[in-house]
């Protein structure tokens, strides 16, 4: 009898350890709310950045827009630019999205296939003038508008959302858009 109870207790205390080390091995970060869903005709066309967190295509970027553009494949042309600050030299990056599910607020972009990164529409206001994307591993934000800049009411508001989940937006730089 006693060999079954060892048995059963060493089961559990396996069962248990693997259990703390899935949930050890697991993202820090809660799950990311997005936008409960993005009309992506209304979502296509140029957005000018007016924030981002700093990743390498951008780094030392001004004049920073993304333009998106539906595809017959359902898929997503998404070309971002920007001007080099210290010598004005115009960078330009081509890649494909496509949306994971119906709310097509969350897409998956390439600019280096087969890789693709987690491009999550969490707030899109109702006329689709101003837009926070992030990921969930909250690695990358950005914050987009349809003007060059936004009022300071829209700006609070999103820093608020953004750091409500979890997002340091102390990493912001703020874009230069001339």
């Amino acid at each position: 009898m006693k060999e079954i109870s060892l048995k059963h207790a060493l089961k559990y205390i396996l069962g248990l350890s693997l259990v703390l080390f899935f949930v050890g091995c697991s993202t820090k970060h809660a799950y990311l709310p997005t936008n409960k869903s993005v009309d992506l005709n209304s979502y296509k066309g140029t957005w000018y950045e007016v924030a981002r967190f700093e990743h390498f295509f951008e780094k030392g970027c001004k004049n920073v827009t993304a333009t998106y553009n539906l595809r017959n494949d359902e898929k997503i042309d998404v070309i971002n630019r920007c001007t080099k600050i210290e010598d004005e030299k115009k960078k330009e990056a081509k890649g494909i999205a496509y949306a994971v599910d119906s709310t097509n607020s969350k897409l998956k972009v390439s600019f280096f296939r087969p890789f693709y990164g987690d491009y999550w529409i969490i707030d899109v206001d109702k006329n689709y003038k101003v837009a926070l994307v992030g990921s969930p591993s909250r690695e990358y934000l950005w914050i987009l508008s349809r003007e060059k800049t936004i009022d300071e009411k829209t700006k609070q508001r999103l820093l608020l959302k953004a750091e409500s989940f979890g997002f340091d937006v102390d990493k912001f730089i703020w874009t230069i858009q001339e």
